[in-house]
Parts: structure tokens; sequence; C-alpha cells
């Protein structure tokens, strides 16, 4: 197991980091970081009475922008991604960090993105009270602390929500999948409630050696948590091996409560550390296909169209979901909903963009035609599917 934590941590110093490679493709404009919206921080005081606190010991924390308007009764609650520590040492090594520490947290936060308080550049949200809760534990699967949070914030206003999303990014995105339906329970039986994940559909798959490196730190993540007392139970009377139910690819099903999934089929992330880790690359022969997609062999391409082809046949039965919807793109890209160039740009992912002149819809008026309706929502989603959207084929890279 403390080899797949060697894989996740040793592969940082081989990459391009995430944003320049999106920028060396020109898939999105960048914008200026003028006006940005800074949001300071909130402890949560009464954590620690109950031992609901981060690695180190310090209070969880999170940041609240107010809504106002047509949304001040509305909520969109976003956890921040930051990946997972799988044994006590990477814990310990984790505990010195913004991602086990609120000590080393910035305490004031940039909201852009789907967090974003501009109506021309977030325009379904822009106006509800709008949470980033940061990561705080080995994962977002500790209840204690996700319980903390959630209590805080129902006596701040979330007990009155007339809506309310909880999204998340990477492992703030698998989170939402195990929160979900729990998220739904404590809030009015009248309220409007979904769930959306941003790049947090990791997949059960097969490394380019044959090993199973994701299940295996999915594994060791789970055992030291103990994060099984928390899963789904229907879904792990269904597994052989109750771990898997941690994959969103098996807790989806049992999922109730309305879900949107976004991701790409491409996902940067799983790329680099499921299906290519460091353990069965260590002669370096996909670096150069890391670093750049145009400089992939035809064997290589193969390899990433059959990434794709995982992604979708994990989600052929939601493709048809009458409570649920998805927008699953080619991009090179990992968490789209946080970053403003892909969440809402000129040039961002649309869905229904064909190529020949179209507008099309950018992705938040997409969500919006799903989240619109606060009681009919099986009807929103009859009538607009979402398609399996490639935007980039990979092919056309080679």
């Amino acid at each position: 197991m403390e080899m797949a934590v060697n894989i996740l941590v040793s592969r940082r110093e081989r990459f391009t980091p995430i944003w320049l490679l999106l920028m060396s493709y020109g898939v999105w404009s960048v914008y200026s970081m003028e006006g940005r919206l800074l949001v300071d921080r909130t402890l949560v005081r009464g954590a620690k009475a109950t031992g609901a606190v981060c690695l180190d010991g310090s209070l969880p924390a999170y940041h609240l922008h107010r809504g106002f308007g047509s949304g001040a009764f509305n909520w969109l609650l976003q956890f921040e991604g930051g990946g997972w520590c799988n044994d006590i040492n990477s814990c310990l090594e984790r505990a010195k960090t913004r991602r086990g520490s609120t000590r080393y947290m910035n305490k004031l936060e940039i909201f852009s993105g789907i967090l974003s308080n501009n109506a021309s550049l977030n325009p379904d949200f822009y106006n509800w009270n709008r949470v980033k809760i940061r990561p705080h534990h080995s994962t977002f699967e500790d209840k204690g602390i996700w319980n903390a949070i959630i209590h805080d914030l129902l006596q701040k206003g979330l007990n009155l929500a007339h809506k309310a999303l909880l999204s998340g990014c990477s492992a703030g995105g698998l989170a939402t999948f195990l929160h979900c339906d729990d998220f739904k329970s404590l809030l009015p039986e009248n309220a409007s409630v979904k769930c959306l994940s941003d790049a947090g559909f990791f997949l059960n798959l097969r490394d380019v050696s044959g090993n199973h490196t994701m299940r295996s730190f999915f594994e060791s993540v789970v055992s030291l948590q103990g994060v099984v007392r928390n899963l789904d139970k229907n879904c792990i009377s269904s597994q052989y091996y109750p771990t898997q139910c941690f994959f969103p690819q098996y807790a989806l099903p049992y999922i109730t409560t309305p879900y949107f999934i976004l991701n790409s089929a491409y996902d940067v992330y799983q790329f680099h550390h499921s299906l290519v880790p460091f353990s069965a690359d260590q002669h370096g022969q996909w670096r150069h296909c890391e670093l750049d997609p145009a400089a992939c062999t035809p064997n290589q391409i193969t390899t990433l169209q059959g990434l794709r082809n995982e992604m979708l046949s994990a989600l052929r039965l939601f493709r048809y979901s009458r409570v649920g919807g998805m927008f699953i793109n080619s991009c090179f890209a990992h968490c789209q909903s946080e970053l403003q160039e892909a969440w809402f740009a000129p040039n961002s992912p649309k869905v229904n963009n064909k190529g020949d002149g179209s507008k099309g819809d950018r992705l938040p008026i997409s969500l919006q035609q799903v989240l619109s309706k606060p009681h009919t929502i099986e009807s929103g989603f009859e009538e607009r599917r979402f398609s399996f959207v490639q935007l980039r084929p990979v092919e056309q890279l080679h």
C-alpha cells in the first residue's frame, strides 16, 4: 500500500502543472484576476467538543459568501479537492499542509467559476449562498467534520433552503457521491436538492501494466479511515468487495437524489495516476505523451481511447437516467467548475456545439435546465438529455 502513496506523491515532479498544460493547448482564454472575489474563512468553533477536528487537531473551516435577492434562500456547497492520504506516515505529512490543517490554509479564498458573484460569469448561482468547504482530513468521508460543518450552516440559514446544490471537485467530487442523499435528508422536505460531481468519477480500472493501482490505493484509504461504515449499505451488500463502493461507478446506482456528473473522458489525473502511474512506467515511455498528448504514439492513443471507453461504459446506464444528467467532454483537464475559463468563457466547452458555427449552450446554462424546476426534476431531465460531447477527439491530437 505504501507504493501507492509514493506513486501519487512522486509523480508531481514529473508533470507540467495542469493549468499550464491547458493554456498550452489554447482550450480556454485567460481572465484577469482584477475584481476577484476574496471570501473570509469561518472556523467551526463547536467542532472540537465532538472531536471533529483536522489531522493536526485544528478546527475545521469553510468560506461563506451570502446570497441575495432571488438567491437569498438558495445554497451551493462546494467540496474543495485535495486528494487523500492512506497510511499513518502520509497523513502525518498531510497534517503539515493546508490539506490537513486550517493553520496552513489561506484565510481568504478566491471564489470563481461556479462560486463567482458575477452574474455575467456565473448566471445561475451568482446570488446564491455559496460555501467552499476546505479539506481537513484524509478524506471528506469523515462524517464527524461533515456533520459539524453542516450543522453550523443549518444555524446560518441552510435549514430554510428552497434550493440546494452539493458539489465538489476531484476528491471533493467523489465526496458528493457519498454524502448526496445524507445532504438531502438534512434539508426541508419541500427543498429542491441536487448534487454535482466535477472530476470526481474515479474509475476502477487497470493501469498499463495490468495492475489495479487506484483500487489498491482506495482500499488502503477506506481501511485506514474506517470509511466502510459510511458507505451505502445496499451497495455494500451487492459487492463482493465492500470497499468498491468507494468508487462512484458502484455507488451511483443507489443514490436517489437527482445527480449531475461533469467529467472529462480523458481526465488528466486519472490519465497520470490511474492509467499510467509511475509504478507502471518507470522507464518513462509515457513521459512525452503525458506532457503533450500530441506527442503520443498510435499505440498510446489507442490506450487513451480505452480510458475514454471505460468512462462511457461505466456511465452507460446512467446515460438514460430520468433523475440525472451528465456532461462528458474530451478536454485534457481535471476540475472545470472552479475555473472561470472552463465554467463560463467565450470559448469554454458547450453542449450541442457541433462545430458548424451554431452557438450551443455553455455548461452553467445547461445545468440550469435541470436545476430550474424545484419540484419536477424528472420532467426537466426528460426534456433534455445530456449526450456525450466530444469537443476535442483524441485522434485529432496525433
